[in-house]
């Protein structure tokens, strides 16, 4: 049973009307008193709160019932719903313990789509399942490891992933944020429609606009053609926004208004558009440290995180280390045709010790070097111990040139020099230590004209 709670008649008959017609039971009311009795007597599953039972718009009365509803209900999912909304109310609401907000006049869908997903989430309570159980119920095959921590994120992830809640992932560089957020997409409803990856850190200011919701020929200089932003791509998928803590002020609230509103502009053009994507963010940076920076918005903070999955640290599930390392060398086997490749137990034992910073990244690449540069087919201790030397991670000590003696270009012309001299001019094994392709390592030295001849790998 939804609760409705709103003085004005108009609005609680057209919400009940919505709610009972997608198959709702429906108690609406006009007062805070007459709501709270509700909350206590009958227990509903979701309440639709208005802030305002009066001609006062500071919405006190409506946070004033949030407030009380918590005391007696701390799990029941509240949804704002006013027509005096500020970014200030909207957070206050949400610190208060609401789960969404939604201004008025509201979108029919989008207000449906917020009561099932709170819905659903709010009626699936947890349970603890082994690898085998989830791979049976759900698609997981591309994530590795069965530490009790990534179970439990696997669980919320199969969970929530049929919702549409806005989710966001927390976690250090190279902790698989992306598969995590692929694996949502891929047990969702939408599996079918587009997963459209986003890197936020890599799109300039002038250029976000464009990127995000596209442009018509003419817009600006060099518009010689119409281009479908991100948002329209994903549209009825996913979308992900990788490294969404490197966005600027002017892109946060740009982006605020489509995930508040579902709508945008393509730029050069007056016409709206409306988007149903679901959102999943990325970030290895703290965002509520960012909020009280003032480096980020706490209202888009509240709307991208309903549900938060924080990843570990490899080093902090130690267990998983063998699991990645044996998945990364069966790739490998087929990739280089090595097929009697193997691991001897002490090195997998030394492996579990290492730090590794840059986590499952840094693990993959320094597996992929070791295979690409060992002679024989089981790799030892001293041929992962000779790969982690070449690693820039390896360390928080790397001595660098003193600012100002080197450009970036002469540092790069000289790792190339001596990646180029350490493997003999073996391109392959040069371009893999460097951590760069056959084709990219080819390019810098037709730039730095470095000479070489070219040996056999």
């Amino acid at each position: 049973m939804i609760l409705v709670v709103d003085d004005d008649i108009a609005v609680r008959t057209s919400i009940s009307l919505l709610l009972k017609g997608a198959g709702y039971e429906v108690i609406p009311v006009d007062n805070a008193l007459q709501a709270f009795e509700v909350v206590k007597t009958q227990k509903p599953a979701l309440v639709v709160l208005d802030l305002n039972f009066s001609i006062d718009t500071s919405g006190e009365e409506g946070m004033s019932l949030l407030k009380k509803i918590r005391t007696v209900d701390a799990g029941v999912p509240i949804i704002l719903i006013t027509g005096w909304a500020s970014i200030e109310l909207a957070v206050q609401g949400m610190k208060f313990g609401a789960n969404d907000f939604i201004n008025k006049p509201w979108n029919n869908e989008h207000l449906l789509q917020s009561v099932a997903t709170l819905l659903e989430i709010n009626g699936k309570k947890p349970r603890s399942r082994s690898r085998k159980e989830l791979d049976k119920k759900y698609n997981f095959k591309q994530i590795i490891g069965e530490d009790p921590t990534l179970l439990n994120i696997l669980e919320t992830i199969g969970r929530v992933a049929s919702t549409n809640a806005s989710i966001l992932i927390t976690g250090e560089s190279g902790t698989g944020k992306e598969l995590i957020a692929e694996a949502i997409h891929e047990n969702s409803n939408r599996s079918g429609k587009p997963f459209v990856k986003v890197n936020l850190g890599g799109i300039s200011s002038s250029l976000f606009e464009s990127e995000m919701f596209g442009h018509v020929r003419g817009a600006f200089t060099d518009a010689r053609f119409d281009r479908t932003g991100r948002f329209e791509m994903a549209n009825k998928g996913t979308i992900f926004l990788d490294e969404i803590g490197d966005l600027d002020a002017a892109g946060q609230v740009k982006l605020l208004r489509v995930l508040q509103d579902r709508t945008y502009e393509v730029l050069g053009s007056s016409r709206t558009k409306t988007v149903d994507t679901r959102v999943v963010c990325a970030t290895n940076k703290n965002l509520n440290e960012r909020v009280a920076s003032g480096l980020f918005r706490e209202d888009l903070l509240y709307r991208i995180n309903l549900i938060t999955i924080h990843l570990p640290a490899l080093r902090e599930r130690p267990s998983d280390i063998p699991l990645l390392v044996n998945f990364f060398i069966n790739n490998l086997k087929e990739i280089y045709g090595r097929e009697a490749l193997s691991i001897a137990p002490g090195a997998l034992r030394w492996l579990q010790q290492l730090p590794l910073p840059g986590n499952i990244r840094q693990l993959k690449n320094l597996v992929e070097r070791t295979v690409l540069i060992s002679s024989t087919n089981e790799l030892t201790i001293d041929d992962f111990q000779s790969q982690l030397n070449l690693s820039p991670l390896k360390s928080d000590n790397v001595r660098l040139p003193g600012v100002g003696t080197m450009t970036l270009d002469q540092m790069e012309a000289e790792m190339v020099k001596q990646a180029m001299n350490f493997h003999k001019n073996r391109i392959t094994k040069a371009a893999a230590s460097l951590g760069i392709t056959r084709n990219a390592l080819y390019r810098r030295l037709e730039k730095y004209q470095i000479p070489f001849h070219e040996t056999e790998d």
